[in-house]
């Protein structure tokens, strides 16, 4: 298996690219795993999901023998494997639980936008990144919708433009990296401890509204949207626990 997955006593769910000796590049095989381990995370009911790669680097992107054995494939058939692609980016993206991902050494091309589906990312002070796609006569148009929701049209302009390197403190300016740390796997318990004692519906609530919020107007349908999402969620069991051990000073269910 090219892809692992993982379900701890927490229910927080593992998906390791295990492709060392490729720099983690992917191919069709590669996304149609990750594709069935993030409905696997859905199906388990997964609290949190965390990404992540095994040896030096998160991933080159695109594997190019795979890209070589498309050279000759037609519009159609790079349509067909190019909405593959699109389907792992927006499952990624909707995912209903917080998704966590490590990064470590180079993460160039398509990785880009498995690191811009994802909601906290935390990567080593030796991380690299790169929107490499038009060294080779490409765009990275499939990813383009969650890296320009991450770091901005402006600065798309520039790195989709100019396919240059840019270094882990760029990354966090540019809204692509969270946290760095060169200890992924402490910084990451911090974080899953910080997730798992809130509560659990409300994490997917509060994923789906930053959705319908994000990019739309602060117009009369939007304030109407928001107090009706709050009145509903505060009638919800989890809710009125919630309130209730606040006020009486016990621990909620789902931190026992």
């Amino acid at each position: 298996m090219s892809v692992t997955y993982q379900l701890d006593s927490n229910h927080c769910a593992s998906i390791t690219l295990d492709r060392p000796t490729t720099r983690n590049a992917f191919d069709d095989i590669v996304i149609s795993q990750l594709i069935d381990s993030i409905q696997h995370a859905h199906d388990d009911n997964a609290r949190v999901l965390v990404l992540r790669s095994n040896g030096k680097h998160f991933s080159a992107g695109a594997d190019l023998s795979w890209m070589k054995s498309m050279i000759n494939n037609t519009e159609e058939e790079n349509f067909e494997d190019s909405m593959q692609l699109a389907t792992l980016m927006s499952n990624l993206n909707s995912a209903q639980m917080p998704v966590v991902t490590l990064i470590q050494g180079a993460t160039y091309g398509g990785a880009v936008g498995l690191v811009a589906c994802s909601d906290i990312v935390i990567a080593t002070s030796n991380a690299t990144f790169c929107l490499s796609e038009v060294r080779i006569g490409l765009i990275p148009a499939v990813i383009s919708p969650y890296v320009i929701a991450a770091i901005g049209e402006s600065q798309a302009r520039r790195y989709f433009l100019t396919a240059e390197v840019f270094d882990v403190t760029a990354a966090e300016q540019l809204n692509l990296v969270h946290i760095i740390s060169d200890d992924l796997n402490d910084a990451k318990d911090l974080v899953l401890n910080q997730i798992l004692n809130n509560a659990p519906e409300a994490i997917k609530a509060a994923k789906t509204l930053i959705q319908d919020v994000s990019n739309s107007p602060i117009d009369k349908r939007l304030i109407e949207e928001t107090a009706q999402q709050i009145a509903r969620i505060r009638v919800t069991p989890e809710a009125q626990d919630g309130l209730s051990t606040f006020l009486e000073k016990r621990q909620p269910k789902w931190r026992s």
